[in-house]
């Protein structure tokens, strides 16, 4: 993936669209370069196959600014991997945005959909891709220029964009797995998902009632590394 030196993001963000293409397009940002050292220090520790390095802030670093850069690395992932199945992921097929029988997601964004309402998987992964793309190119919430402050309200949206990219995850495992083993990505998944939960832990930016879709997985990642 190419790195923009001149990013506080340091890499390009796939938007929703670009996926459908399995394509990748840089999205131009104002100059910043504090985001480019955390974002080789990530690369750096997730090459050395530690995961648990990996989530730790850095030693110095701004917290906001942290979970910023890897905000915008794990939607990438999501992206990514959700782009991987979008032909297997329709209206037909997933006619709700489910994590097995049990648990139903709705969409809202508390803007233009303030009350949530019940759409196909495909639908609601369209609209979440949107939405976070929107908080991210927002510099009001993810302000690039040097010494920019972050907003008050900044952890309470990256917990959202979480909760929100975790459920992406819990409709793959679910209702995709199958066809994830017959495309062999499952390695790739599973890595993914497991430094996604590294951070979540770590930072406690998802409540564990949402996690509960995917707890088999969870429980003997967080056990082993926690």
């Amino acid at each position: 993936m190419a790195e923009m030196d001149t990013s506080r993001k340091a890499f390009c963000v796939l938007s929703y669209e670009t996926v459908k293409c399995f394509s990748f397009q840089q999205i131009k940002r104002d100059a910043c370069l504090q985001g480019l050292p955390l974002k080789k220090h990530i690369d750096a520790t997730l090459g050395s196959g530690n995961l648990r390095e990996a989530v730790r802030l850095p030693i110095g670093e701004d917290l906001n600014e942290w979970l910023a850069v890897n905000t915008v690395d794990f939607f990438n992932q999501v992206n990514f991997l959700y782009g991987t199945l979008m032909e297997f992921c329709t209206s037909s097929t997933c006619p709700i945005m489910s994590a097995g029988p049990k648990y139903e997601y709705r969409w809202a964004d508390g803007v233009k959909v303030k009350k949530p309402v019940q759409v196909s998987a495909p639908k609601y992964v369209e609209y979440l891709m949107d939405w976070v793309e929107s908080q991210l190119d927002d510099e009001a919430i993810f302000p690039q220029k040097i010494g920019a402050p972050f907003p008050q309200n900044f952890r309470e949206v990256i917990r959202t964009i979480f909760k929100r990219l975790f459920r992406v995850y819990s409709h793959m495992y679910h209702s995709h797995f199958q066809m994830i083993l017959k495309l062999k990505e499952e390695a790739h998944l599973s890595t993914c998902f497991k430094h996604f939960v590294l951070f979540t832990w770590e930072f406690h930016l998802i409540d564990r009632a949402e996690l509960a879709p995917l707890n088999e997985l969870i429980e003997p990642i967080v056990f082993r590394y926690f």
